[in-house]
């Protein structure tokens, strides 16, 4: 099953986040069916804040790594771009095609001197409209999941907010919708009805059990920094029962 596929089959696809090769191929090993790299995870594994830090020459050695050592669909958070126009978007998006990546997240909002704010959605879905002509016309077949950062930013109307930008970016050519930080299932079914792009959304405490999210119309869950985060907390839990131990038997 191809990329594209998992994302209109009847159960949601499952999609593990990873951060370097060691998490990619733990997930392998487990048989999820694709990865995709969490820009906030890599941002702190490197020691940056999220937000486009990082470098995209860092980024892109990451993902090479990746694509080189484990054999399973990768699809890249390129957070708005790593570029100030829409052919150095593209440009950035044709070398990571190159190295075999099978999709991206592209968010609708950026941070600016350390705040986030959305881009206005005529001008986002130009570009949008731009890079999916392109790739399109090359036959690279790389799936774009537009990020929406309605919910994220806490917005007045989100779910209102949310369908508006839904259609004009599945109009520009976007293959699947991204919407963190929504939790409420009223929010959700209004989305998913409104909308033929299949829906993603991602890890929070109150987002439903998968079955609900199955009977809410959703198609893609992923994990964001959260298994990340959680894994920096078990680390930081067993360095200090072994410096309060003053032994290596919580190791073993």
């Amino acid at each position: 099953m191809n990329f594209k596929d998992l994302h209109s089959q009847e159960d949601p696809f499952l999609m593990a986040n990873v951060w370097d090769v060691a998490s990619a191929k733990i997930a392998k090993s487990l048989n999820f069916k694709a990865i995709g790299t969490s820009s906030g995870a890599i941002a702190t594994m490197l020691g940056y804040g999220d937000g486009e830090e990082i470098s995209f020459h860092e980024l892109k050695y990451i993902v090479e790594r990746i694509v080189k050592c484990v054999d399973l669909p990768l699809s890249v958070d390129i957070e708005s771009g790593y570029g100030s126009g829409v052919e150095e978007i593209i440009a950035i998006i044709s070398e990571l095609s190159e190295l075999g990546i099978v999709g991206i997240n592209i968010e609708d909002s950026k941070v600016r001197n350390g705040q986030r704010s959305l881009t206005d959605s005529l001008y986002f879905s130009k570009m949008l409209k731009a890079i999916a002509s392109r790739f399109n016309s090359d036959g690279k077949n790389i799936f774009i999941n537009v990020r929406t950062d309605t919910f994220l930013l806490s917005m007045e109307n989100a779910a209102e907010e949310t369908v508006l930008r839904a259609k004009q970016y599945q109009k520009a050519g976007a293959d699947g919708l991204f919407v963190p930080c929504i939790e409420n299932k009223a929010d959700v079914e209004k989305i998913t009805k409104a909308t033929d792009l299949p829906l993603n959304v991602m890890c929070m405490p109150d987002l439903p059990d998968f079955h609900i999210l199955k009977s809410l119309g959703v198609k893609r869950i992923s994990m964001g920094n959260f298994v990340f985060n959680k894994m920096t907390d078990e680390l930081r839990n067993t360095l200090e029962e072994i410096r309060s131990n003053q032994n290596f038997k919580s190791l073993f």
